[in-house]
């Protein structure tokens, strides 16, 4: 084909691969505040995987993109756009993932997911999960060590115990002394969660991966089983195979004409 021809195909082509990855597997997100500094910086833009919780569940200590219920107020504003041409700009970056998040989406990290017990402080002044205290490198900027305030919970590092209910997570930010969060604005329900973001991706100066911290690996699970899967496993498996076995034994038996022992 004619180059005038295959430039504006390829066009099409690349644009409607990236409206497919932004829909259904991958999107970009820009920082708009600085609630996870310094993890996050303002105008980073983060990858988000938009398929990994429909194969497995949250896991604490992963950074989240997430729509907020009508308890999350938006952090910040944006500007609406002016003029056709800047609507129209706004909806294409919409399509291909790179314009600004909207006032409800929001970007923590999860620190609790169900049946998680979530405090603060223990002795060290430190988050607990199940009773173990956290090191979190990741916060440089914590809130002050006070009693909650009604109203102001987001501005102290104390808050009462929580329980994490089924189908939700408990997500805080990095920037602790400027997050509004779980603190002040609940649970987030995990089917509100839009994906996890994996990579800083621009600037290219920031790029790098957004990984779990160590520190969630130590955390102990509340009320675990302690039988081994297979001994649990076993006993069902196995009084389904008996029962047919002995169907079929007894009904060979007695077309045979042979006199059961019972």
């Amino acid at each position: 084909m004619p180059w005038w021809q295959e430039m504006p195909l390829l066009l099409i082509i690349a644009f409607c691969m990236a409206v497919l990855l932004r829909t259904f597997l991958v999107q970009a997100f820009y920082i708009p505040s600085g609630s996870m500094e310094p993890t996050l910086m303002i105008g980073d833009r983060v990858l988000v995987n938009k398929v990994v919780y429909d194969l497995w569940q949250p896991e604490r200590g992963e950074v989240v993109v997430f729509q907020g219920t009508d308890k999350w107020a938006p952090e910040v504003v944006a500007a609406p756009s002016s003029g056709l041409f800047g609507r129209i700009g706004r909806g294409f970056g919409d399509l291909v993932g790179f314009s600004e998040p909207s006032e409800k989406d929001f970007i923590k990290r999860i620190i609790g997911v169900p049946g998680d017990v979530v405090a603060c402080c223990d002795a060290e002044g430190r988050v607990t999960v199940n009773g173990k205290g956290l090191d979190e490198p990741y916060v440089a900027d914590n809130s002050l060590l006070q009693e909650s305030i009604p109203g102001q919970e987001c501005r102290s590092r104390k808050f009462p115990k929580v329980t994490v209910t089924p189908g939700h997570v408990f997500v805080m930010g990095d920037h602790r002394a400027v997050s509004q969060d779980s603190r002040c604005n609940g649970q987030v329900p995990i089917d509100k969660i839009i994906g996890r973001a994996f990579v800083i991706a621009w600037p290219a100066g920031r790029w790098g991966s957004l990984s779990v911290p160590e520190t969630f690996s130590g955390v102990p699970k509340l009320n675990a089983l302690r039988l081994e899967p297979r001994h649990v496993a076993m006993a069902p498996l196995g009084m389904g195979l008996l029962i047919p076995g002995m169907a079929v034994s007894v009904h060979t038996a007695r077309r045979r004409g042979r006199r059961l022992p019972w």
